[in-house]
């Protein structure tokens, strides 16, 4: 490989570089004095992902000393939440040092990461996404507001509640919201969230407190929807799912409830910009398909058992 890359100029070998995966990205760097010098590149170092195997906090710091650049821009990173040590992954100070070295990074996506510890404070205010896969996160996170994230998924993460979600849009202006598994959130916690939702573009919501209050709340503030998904919302009803027919910006509608292909016609037939419609978990009786193709012949449609 290394033959056939000493006849690439620079600027292709460093975006081979950037692609590859971290473990291998590292060790390119011992590959010849080229390859050491283009392996320090900014481009190199623009997105991280570290995702694929558990870092120790040592290691993290010796990457942010010695490799990471000021035009770090998204980092991946995935602790060790199952391991028996519960070794701590970040911790104030090393954010404060990523903030200060990477001062543009707009995106932290973490895995399996115990932030118990760590005061959401500490969590660089450049960013624009997060998010938090399998984490475990303090009662009182997402008090200090984030003024530019604009873009917030959350999955399996069992303690995030009502009082996480009215602290996130008591001080952000999401674009994006995306949360599964989150059992502890309700409908009344949707409902008091809603209004300070308003510039909402994009809301999943799967296996969350989603009833008919949360519902009619959706379809009363977050009026610029473009797309929605709700699934296993055990509490939604077909009362629930008339409400979102006033959401006249809606393009795309993604629902795994079991409810009646008949209801689903009946708002869709509201929804003047809906492009895309995927159903799952709902019987069709004969004839129902091809109802739906002739109502929307401008929509893609999609079902799943």
């Amino acid at each position: 490989m290394a033959a056939a890359a000493a006849e690439l100029p620079d600027s292709v070998l460093v975006r081979i570089l950037a692609l590859l995966p971290l473990r291998e990205r590292l060790g390119a760097a011992s590959v010849c004095r080229r390859w050491q010098r283009l392996a320090q590149d900014r481009e190199v170092w623009r997105d991280v992902d570290g995702s694929a195997h558990p870092l120790s906090s040592r290691s993290l710091w010796l990457l942010l000393r010695r490799r990471f650049q000021p035009s770090l821009r998204t980092l991946r990173l995935r602790g060790r939440l199952r391991s028996a040590l519960r070794q701590r992954l970040l911790s104030p100070a090393l954010l404060a040092a990523l903030a200060k070295r990477c001062p543009r990074l707009l995106g932290l996506y973490l895995t399996e990461t115990d932030l118990r510890h760590l005061p959401s404070s500490s969590l660089p205010a450049s960013l624009v996404a997060l998010e938090l896969s399998c984490c475990e996160i303090p009662a009182s996170w997402f008090c200090s507001a984030l003024p530019n994230l604009r873009h917030l998924v959350i999955r399996r993460v069992p303690a995030f509640s009502d009082r996480h979600l009215l602290n996130v849009v008591s001080g952000s202006r999401l674009k994006s919201l995306s949360l599964s598994g989150t059992y502890r959130l309700t409908d009344v916690g949707i409902c008091r969230a809603a209004p300070r939702l308003e510039e909402l573009e994009t809301l999943r919501l799967i296996r969350c407190g989603v009833g008919d209050s949360a519902a009619g709340s959706i379809g009363l503030y977050m009026k610029r929807l473009r797309l929605l998904e709700l699934g296993e919302a055990h509490g939604l009803t077909e009362a629930g799912l008339k409400s979102l027919g006033s959401l006249r910006s809606l393009e795309t509608l993604d629902l795994h409830l079991p409810l009646s292909p008949g209801a689903v016609i009946a708002v869709c037939r509201a929804l003047p910009g809906l492009r895309s419609l995927q159903l799952r978990g709902l019987r069709f009786e004969d004839g129902i398909t091809d109802q739906i193709r002739a109502d929307f012949p401008f929509c893609s449609f999609s079902k799943a058992p």
